[in-house]
């Protein structure tokens, strides 16, 4: 397996990190514009294209520019819906052979739109087949009703991506459609809120949203296999944005700690500290090769590419709790509070470890597919 970077990926990591340390910088005590820096990265830097098609403005880039591209970010903490719009929307929309697909990827890549799935229920977690939301025929379009839970990144959006069952029971595999709504159409309702994190969401609600015959995406009934693909790509980014905090957090924490004396030394000097913070570099070291692992078998097979996303959250979602535990209690009573980046970082790791799934989800997920494949 090719861990090394091509000039090109490691050429947009060097910028990007450059970029966000220059003019996104970190400050606990100073608010940052997430919007002109959405502008910058897609007008400005090209970094929002680069996963998508180079005939529609974008690099043309896989999973492992995704991937540099999370991890640059995450190690800025830089809240903005990159994984719910690029990665996982985007994705979405370049598979869908489809005009007002292919000219919504152009507005994506220049940071011009902003589009953002809306697949989660109350009562789906992780169920992406899970969808009571139903969507009918009326007329020459369609009437879309129900309820979407925790849109990330659904404040700013312009566009939604919303699951809608146009067959079936509420669990069946086929009958899950994807339909275009825009986010300003007459029957949609948003609830607006922050996550702990500081990532913006909403919840929705749905009654009886006409769309025109055109805002189905896809074969209708069949978008489940794209949306679990989509999610899949979702989780890998997520995993390479926990590698970059993690290894912000180790950083600080060293940095914290040669600076801090206790009984007239550093604390860096206690050899008990020094043994938690190699722990800690072991656990942000497992969370890099499991972002690697992700990234680079999203192409692969369909059990090939979810086993390696499976095994990856499962180790990331450890690694962060535990690289983020340690980080806090090795900065002693500063590390609770919002004085220093630790604390924001740490809310970050938090939601990180539950997003796409807890690590109990994903070593169940990862022990099904090994046990199918030994009965085969």
């Amino acid at each position: 397996m090719d861990l090394k970077l091509s000039d090109e990926q490691a050429m947009l990591r060097d910028t990007l990190t450059r970029y966000l340390a220059q003019h996104h910088a970190f400050d606990p005590h100073r608010a940052r514009d997430t919007d002109a820096l959405w502008q910058a990265l897609g007008r400005d830097l090209g970094v929002l294209g680069a996963t998508l098609p180079a005939d529609l403005g974008g690099l043309g880039g896989s999973g492992v520019e995704a991937m540099v591209v999370a991890d640059a970010l995450g190690e800025a903490l830089a809240t903005i819906p990159y994984i719910e719009s690029i990665v996982i929307a985007g994705g979405l929309l370049k598979r869908i052979d489809d005009a007002r697909a292919t000219a919504l990827l152009a507005q994506i890549a220049d940071g011009s739109t902003r589009v953002v799935l809306a697949a989660g229920e109350a009562d789906s977690r992780q169920a992406l087949e899970a969808v009571a939301t139903t969507a009918r025929r009326e007329g020459n379009g369609w009437a879309i009703d129900g309820a979407k839970t925790v849109v990330a990144g659904a404040p700013g959006a312009d566009w939604l991506l919303v699951t809608a069952r146009t067959a079936g029971a509420p669990r069946d595999i086929r009958g899950v459609s994807l339909f275009l709504v825009p986010a300003d159409v007459a029957g949609l309702t948003r609830h607006d809120y922050r996550l702990i994190d500081g990532l913006p969401a909403s919840d929705l609600t749905l009654a009886d949203v006409r769309l025109p015959a055109d805002a189905l995406l896809g074969a209708e009934g069949n978008a489940l296999p794209l949306l679990e693909q989509a999610r899949d790509e979702g989780i890998a980014a997520l995993c390479a944005e926990a590698a970059g905090l993690t290894r912000k957090m180790l950083a600080d924490t060293v940095a914290y700690t040669k600076e801090r004396k206790q009984f007239g030394q550093p604390l860096a000097s206690f050899q008990a500290l020094q043994h938690r913070m190699v722990d800690m570099y072991i656990a942000v070291e497992q969370a890099t090769s499991a972002a690697y692992l992700a990234a680079l078998n999203l192409d692969g097979d369909a059990e090939a590419r979810v086993r390696a996303i499976a095994a990856a959250k499962a180790t990331v979602s450890d690694a962060v709790r535990f690289v983020g535990q340690n980080a806090v209690q090795l900065h002693g009573g500063m590390g609770m509070t919002d004085e220093l980046a630790v604390g924001h970082y740490f809310r970050r790791a938090t939601a990180i470890e539950q997003q796409f799934g807890a690590p109990d989800h994903h070593v169940k997920r990862y022990a099904t597919l090994m046990r199918a494949e030994a009965e085969a």
